[in-house]
């Protein structure tokens, strides 16, 4: 792509060296002068999308921006998801492979968009990065801590611009509520909680049974990717992925990137110090109590907890999801809705509390009387054009001007706060690690509080718990940054 800085003559030395300057009236073509709203083709973003359906046509949707940018080649392992966007961009390539689509396209393509399963998050961004690509993935940034750690680094070492799909982070709210919290509005924070009414997809269940034929649009091998060989099964697709261990990242995975970015950039966070949890199990007799693995529980309830930051006291932070939901405030009137629907956030301070909803979507304070008297502090990070609407087009202007233009949420960031998501994920599959004490009876110790090691990316007191951190691909794949 050609900026506009160094994208050949300007307009007004083309006009000159033509000798049509000053020579009063005359008629010039629109592509040479343009015309209101005009983007010349040199202006406009090459952009690639890997996952070509479902949430990926609100990507590319937004990322279009109405012809303000090229769609110029679209990737799907199913080509049933890819219809409407193979529709809507009819000159983009297609490919089912992307890397296939890399190589054929690699002198075109400036910048990609990922919507895929979270397995294939790593892989797929750091191939991108690694030609130099700018790259937007949706959220959670990766299906493992290493891999979050990986794609923090690459972004570094190859200088591209970067975007988390967490788009309540260029809202304004989020700005709102981290400017409260930093000015002091209700003292020191000490407990955060956090909670979502998801699953809504099927999780706490075994492997379904049956055979099944895999649908002819359908590459099943590429759709696998990174995870183990298993049998097709019309459950996991095109979206209850999500609930499965060896794709998705559940409850916490999807919406935790939403929810938890508020507190974390609010109250400043890296790596926490330590998690524990505990989870729904099913029953299938009298006492007989049954933890499926293959898939997340149906709910659970996560402590994280966070290391005093300088002058910052240390924090919890507690996730709830499935139902389950935190003690309601005792400011909080009979009548009054504590969050929204679909989850909420509470901040409890040494001099009040604050109460908001996804992305920190109507903050206030509590009581909520305090609202009418408090002076509240104005934003300080900079607001994003549409708010959380402009969370792709924001990347894409940040792409035109290159590596370090600010997008609100670059893997520098978005990096260490999917390590902390993922950090309840370890929790729950530490949680039924059978092991013998010398009596030879079954004991549970990934029951206990477990204890990080952020930068060296590893549980201290519990050594099973570490093979959480780095789940092992499928022979053929890698991550070599």
């Amino acid at each position: 792509m050609e900026s506009k800085k160094n994208n050949g003559l300007n307009r007004r030395r083309f006009l000159r060296n033509t000798g049509l300057l000053g020579a009063g009236i005359m008629i010039v073509p629109r592509h040479v002068l343009g015309g209101k709203g005009y983007i010349a083709p040199s202006d406009k973003l090459n952009i690639a999308a890997i996952g070509a359906g479902g949430k990926a046509n609100v990507n590319i949707h937004n990322a279009f921006n109405g012809g303000a940018e090229n769609i110029v080649a679209l990737c799907d392992v199913d080509d049933r998801q890819s219809v409407e966007s193979r529709k809507k961009h009819p000159k983009a390539s297609y490919h089912k492979d992307f890397r296939v689509m890399l190589e054929k396209e690699r002198n075109t393509i400036d910048a990609v968009l990922i919507s895929t399963p979270d397995h294939m998050h790593a892989t797929q961004a750091l191939a991108c990065m690694q030609l130099g690509k700018h790259v937007y993935v949706e959220k959670p940034l990766t299906h493992d801590i290493y891999e979050a750690r990986i794609l923090t680094h690459a972004e570094k070492k190859y200088k591209v611009v970067t975007q988390m799909g967490n788009q309540g982070a260029s809202g304004d709210d989020t700005r709102r509520i981290e400017a409260w919290v930093q000015d002091g509005l209700i003292g020191h924070v000490h407990t955060v909680h956090v909670w979502t009414n998801r699953p809504v997809w099927p999780q706490g269940i075994p492997i379904p049974p049956g055979k099944f034929d895999i649908p002819k649009e359908v590459d099943w091998d590429l759709w696998l990717g990174t995870a183990p060989v298993r049998d097709f099964n019309p459950i996991y697709i095109p979206a209850n992925w999500r609930g499965w261990v060896d794709f998705g990242t559940g409850s916490l995975g999807d919406m935790g990137c939403h929810f938890m970015d508020v507190p974390y950039r609010a109250l400043q966070l890296k790596y926490p110090t330590a998690v524990e949890c505990s989870v729904t199990s099913a029953y299938t007799g009298f006492f007989q109590e049954v933890f499926y693995t293959d898939s997340y529980p149906s709910s659970c309830k996560i402590h994280i907890q966070f290391p005093q930051r300088g002058k910052l006291p240390p924090v919890e932070m507690i996730w709830y999801d499935g139902g389950i939901k935190p003690k309601r405030p005792v400011e909080l009137l009979p009548d009054e809705e504590m969050g929204e629907w679909d989850g909420g956030i509470i901040f409890e301070g040494s001099k009040g509390k604050i109460m908001a909803g996804l992305w920190g979507r109507n903050p206030t304070l509590l009581p909520t009387r305090k609202m009418k008297e408090a002076k509240l502090p104005a934003m300080k990070r900079p607001k994003v054009v549409g708010g959380a609407d402009g969370h792709q087009t924001e990347w894409v202007n940040a792409c035109k001007k290159g590596y370090g233009a600010y997008t609100s949420s670059p893997f520098s960031s978005a990096g260490p706060l999917t390590e902390t998501v993922l950090m309840g994920n370890l929790a729950v599959l530490s949680y039924n690690h059978i092991v013998k004490n010398s009596k030879g009876e079954n004991t549970f110790p990934g029951r206990k509080q477990l204890l990080w090691d952020g930068e060296n990316m590893r549980i201290t007191n519990f050594e099973a718990a570490n093979q959480y951190v780095k789940r092992q691909y499928r022979a053929g794949w890698t991550l070599n940054l």
